[in-house]
């Protein structure tokens, strides 16, 4: 009778599985094929190759007549395969029931210099039929008829959705021990200490140690040991800047299996010098640098680095790959370059590539090309943002200064606009060497873009006192076109604040410099602005044709984010004049264009006033809009923006509305979806709403048809018995827009006094 093999003990005791369940049914499959002769299991060092072979092994090794299990890179191992080679005779069925003549030999270890001898000895096992051979190796070991099951890292979890800075504390314990890092990392601490538990308070920390150590089992389970000593939210600071401080691995293991600076140095064994030299240069490089980025497009070493492991593909953005060194290895190579002194001048590089990145594409951000170069430079962001901390490190802040201005439109299409605002002030309170200061035509500029941040986080009062400070540095330096920017930007602040009149008279000023200037962008997004105070000021014929020639001058520069902000005003004036469709179209194609930029700051805003046309042109999609508004929500979180108090009482009153007319399980099933939503799951789930159907030539609206944000709180208004004067002071626009205001209400709602519009209110409630 054949029996199996006695297994080292350097394979580790029976272990359960975690998130191996697809890859482990996997080879089973294949071992059990008759024609299969090799299947290697290949991956980076402390991946669980081991460990899923023996497992297996153990599940199926009684369907064979002889098992047999081999160290690649022990002493005695080449005489043992020497041995195997040259069976002939057949084998004994086993007490299991195991097929005779069938032998299953399980190779481990086959790297460095274990691999040529092992290749060696399967070539010449291949020629017999009885025998299968299951081996593990970091890379293919390129024998014919090998057949490859690559095993990559277990999943980590995605970003928590939640407000900047607070988003960990919003993780989900339940949803979070899905991820099965997060599951391996609990019963691996649960080890360690048996009361330890998944909760709201620790889920976050965890969730960032898994995602530090890119979810390699090894570097997992160590971190886990490390629970007897350090509490959760303390572990992750110790591994930000050096994951390779884990060890304490079982004594029995490999010794490479014992730290994770151990599993680094093995990992890289073996290395030529110009991989070696690609590596130390990559080290510095944030994970999720583009090839183009890093200048890597005609780098032979890549295809070593990534055949190894040591290099590897984290996403995909415009059909360019992502890529990361992975940890532990990338905390090696950054230990050993500070060790030969050369990290400095390895960052000084990259933040020198990073800043010519950021440069070349200001040209591009305001017109064609535009999506591409955000998008782009959007995957590149944590390598912008350490390009900048080298800067300021090294003193150079001057060229600090000019990163930070030309990170303005990136920083506000991805939503950083805290952030954004901090390094505006920094980079203006910086001193150079010996204390200078920066020229002021830079305080002026960063001055100007802490004001449009300030604007879109919601504190228009603090961008006008920003603005206006810009204005005062920029008046000693002379440039106009500097100044009648920062005139527009001052004038949208203004409008924002409640002061009409104020932006209308900078506004007007602004956009006569900009054209006679021939500033197109600028001047297209001064007459947006201008559009509005217009609006505001009920003059809805004057601000539709300013609006008619910003749009067609933003549709000739292929600024798709400006265009998009003037669409949705355009927007505003279609439903002022009871033009639904108009609106709906206006609103889809800007939301095409901030989908296709990649917008996160705006996009809230604009989702918002969708979900409120959508309640007003199709009733039906309750739900929908629900989900929606959800979504707003959550994004408008992220980015940490506030939104006034007339928008916030029109969202609310909105979604008070759905929750009444919808059964709460299915509101509350509709929200908890909206909320889970990315922003281009957002636009595409509202792109994917039905157009609103033509409007009947005769006869009144259905009465619960809905009324817009601003009808709304005009019909509230009047329920209260205020006048029309004093609505308009209240609102803060013309007395002759509030009139125009009710006799829609009125109309809509099928009523013919004031007193039927509040009665009409009253069963709103």
């Amino acid at each position: 009778m054949s029996v199996m093999g006695t297994l080292p003990a350097s394979l580790g005791p029976v272990t359960e599985l975690v998130g191996r369940e697809l890859e482990a049914a996997m080879l089973r499959e294949r071992l059990r094929d008759p024609l299969v002769r090799l299947v290697t299991v290949t991956g980076r060092a402390g991946v669980g190759k081991s460990r899923l072979a023996l497992e297996v092994v153990r599940e199926i090794g009684g369907e064979f007549g002889r098992v047999e299990v081999l160290d690649a890179g022990a002493p005695d191992t080449p005489s043992a395969l020497t041995a195997v080679t040259g069976l002939t005779e057949p084998c004994s069925p086993s007490a299991q029931g195991g097929e005779p003549g069938r032998f299953l030999l399980l190779l481990d270890g086959c790297d460095h210099e274990a691999r040529a001898g092992a290749a060696a000895a399967l070539e010449a096992l291949s020629g017999d039929p009885r025998v299968v051979v299951l081996a593990t190796a970091v890379e293919p070991l390129g024998v014919y008829g090998e057949l490859l099951l690559p095993l990559a890292p277990l999943p980590v979890p995605g970003p928590v959705r939640g407000p900047a800075g607070g988003a960990a504390a919003a993780a989900d314990p339940q949803e979070l021990q899905e991820v099965a890092s997060v599951a391996l990392f609990v019963r691996r601490a649960r080890a360690a200490d048996p009361a330890f538990a998944l909760t709201l308070e620790n889920a976050g920390a965890v969730a960032e140690i898994c995602t530090l150590l890119d979810g390699l089992p090894l570097a997992v389970e160590l971190a886990a040991r490390r629970l007897r000593l350090l509490p959760p939210h303390l572990l992750p600071v110790r591994l930000r800047d050096r994951t390779t401080v884990l060890s304490g691995g079982p004594a029995n293991a490999p010794e490479r299996h014992r730290s994770l600076a151990a599993l680094a140095e093995w990992s890289c064994r073996g290395l030529d010098a110009p991989a070696r030299a690609l590596l130390a240069r990559l080290a510095v490089y944030e994970p999720g640098f583009g090839l183009s980025a890093a200048g890597l497009s005609a780098e032979p070493a890549v295809d070593t680095l990534m055949d190894r492991g040591l290099l590897v593909v984290v996403g995909e953005e415009q059909g360019e790959l992502r890529l990361a060194v992975s940890e532990p290895v990338r905390s090696h190579a950054r230990e050993v370059l500070a060790q030969a002194g050369g990290e400095d001048a390895a960052r000084d590089a990259h933040a020198e590539r990073y800043w010519t990145l950021v440069d070349s594409a200001r040209a591009g951000l305001g017109g064609t090309g535009q999506d591409h170069l955000l998008r782009e430079l959007a995957a590149e962001g944590a390598n912008v943002t350490a390009a900048l901390r080298r800067l300021r490190e090294r003193g150079d802040c001057e060229a600090a200064a000019a990163l930070v201005l030309g990170c303005r439109l990136p920083w506000l299409v991805q939503g950083r606009l805290r952030e954004g605002l901090e390094w505006c002030d920094e980079s203006d309170g910086a001193g150079g060497a010996g204390g200078a200061v920066l020229p002021e035509a830079v305080r002026a500029r960063l001055a100007d873009m802490s004001g449009v941040f300030a604007l879109s986080l919601g504190d228009p009062q603090e961008a006008v006192r920003r603005h206006r400070r810009a204005l005062a540095l920029g008046k000693g330096v002379g440039d106009r076109r500097q100044n009648a920017l920062v005139s527009a930007h001052l004038g949208a602040a203004l409008l924002e604040a409640g002061d009409p009149p104020g932006a209308r008279a900078v506004l007007v000023t602004a956009l006569s410099a900009l054209e006679s200037m021939g500033v197109t962008g600028g001047a297209a997004g001064a007459a947006v602005s201008l559009a509005g105070v217009l609006r505001a000021e009920g003059d809805r014929r004057r601000a539709q044709e300013l609006l008619d020639r910003a749009v067609e001058a933003l549709r000739r520069t292929r600024d798709g984010r400006g265009l998009a902000g003037a669409l949705r005003t355009e927007a505003a004036l279609a439903l002022d004049g009871d033009e639904p469709a108009r609106a709906d179209r206006a609103l889809r194609e800007s939301l095409r264009l901030y989908g296709d930029v990649g917008e996160r700051t705006e996009l809230p805003g604009l989702l918002e006033e969708f979900s409120l046309l959508l309640m007003r042109t199709a009733p039906a999609q309750r739900p929908r809009t629900v989900r929606l508004l959800a979504a707003a929500d959550t994004l408008r979180a992220e980015t940490g923006a506030a939104v006034a108090d007339e928008w916030r009482s029109a969202a609310e009153r909105a979604r008070t509305d759905l929750s009444a007319r919808l059964d709460w399980t299915d509101f509350g099933v509709a929200w908890a979806e909206g909320v889970r939503m990315t922003a281009p799951q957002a636009v595409a789930e509202a792109l994917a709403a039905p157009a609103p159907a033509r409007r009947p030539t005769s006869g009144p609206a259905p009465e619960d048809q809905s009324l817009t944000p601003r009808q709304v709180q005009v019909a509230l208004l009047v329920s209260e018995g205020m006048t029309n004067r004093q609505i308009a002071a209240r609102l803060d626009i013309s007395e002759w827009t509030v009139v125009n205001h009710v006799r829609q209400v009125m109309r809509r709602l099928g009523c013919s006094s004031r007193v039927q519009v509040a009665g009409a209110v009253g069963r709103w409630t």
